[in-house]
């Protein structure tokens, strides 16, 4: 019975500087995979690009990575790109970009039931005269359908499940929370350590069936960092960016030796904000 699946969304963070094709292959492997479990339905992939408050190295502004993630899933049906977290003028931990878009699928919810429930033709000034008949008649035997709102689950790499371990990089309490009330979904390379890493881990082992290990049979090792090595040095990037977005990197020469010593020497967002915190400080361990 399709209805009886739990419905999914995939969310992407990162710094997709510039996005590749393995970042859009994410997305691929993780619904065939939850497709094959017989027991959910991805209804949808978003993409949601750091904003430059993030303060990584070699960083290029968020608006052209936005762009080149825009460009590049063009033409997918059900992956998308959210800037919402890119607008914000101070760096956001990636729990919080779960919670929004777990609360925006929340109200689109909120208002497609009351848009079934009440008929909006018949609210007329009798309606509005007496308080108490705002319930809709219910007709004989009709049980409202409640469909759960869709999971947001945090779609990544095994390099970020083990950034989990960097100290100060994540506060404990907000990996308790992706892993308890959103749920992982790891992409790793047949014969990573990504399942050794959850069992050295209390909190991850505790929420493991929560976390779902993904594993890559076709190994795509293109990563954004050995991209902008390559255009530094005047290399071809093609077959390893969507074409449109190799265009508009060359158009805009995005990509060069002044780029990559943007935020030089500066501390990461996280880190600044973390070190302070000692509840952070202890990671995974």
């Amino acid at each position: 019975d399709p209805d009886r699946k739990t419905e999914v969304v995939l969310l992407a963070c990162g710094s997709f500087n510039p996005i590749t094709n393995m970042h859009l292959r994410l997305f691929e492997l993780a619904r065939d995979y939850f497709h094959e479990t017989g027991k959910y339905k991805v209804i949808k992939g978003i993409i949601s690009p750091v904003g430059d408050a993030y303060k990584k190295k070699g960083l290029i502004s968020a608006n052209h990575r936005v762009t080149m993630a825009k460009l590049a899933t063009k033409n997918s049906d059900w992956v998308e790109v959210d800037d919402w977290e890119s607008c914000q003028s101070e760096w956001l931990e990636t729990l919080k970009v779960l919670r929004y878009h777990h609360q925006k699928l929340l109200s689109a919810d909120v208002t497609n039931s009351l848009q079934d429930a009440v008929p909006i033709t018949k609210l007329g000034r009798k309606r509005k005269q007496e308080p108490n008949r705002h319930e809709p008649i219910k007709k004989k035997n009709q049980s409202p359908v409640l469909k759960s709102v869709p999971q947001v689950k945090l779609l990544c790499g095994s390099d970020m499940l083990e950034s989990f371990g960097i100290p100060n990089l994540w506060k404990l309490e907000d990996i308790t929370e992706i892993v308890e009330k959103h749920g992982l979904v790891c992409i790793s390379r047949a014969g990573n350590n990504a399942q050794k890493f959850i069992y050295e881990s209390d909190v991850l082992w505790r929420h493991k069936n929560n976390i779902h290990l993904v594993e890559e049979w076709i190994p795509n090792d293109i990563s954004s960092t050995r991209i902008r090595r390559a255009l530094r040095r005047g290399q071809s990037i093609r077959y390893l960016v969507p074409d449109v977005v190799r265009v508009y990197i060359e158009q805009h020469r995005l990509y060069s030796p002044e780029s990559e010593d943007r935020n030089a020497g500066v501390v990461l967002a996280p880190l600044q904000r973390n070190a302070t915190d000692p509840r952070s400080s202890q990671a995974l361990n």
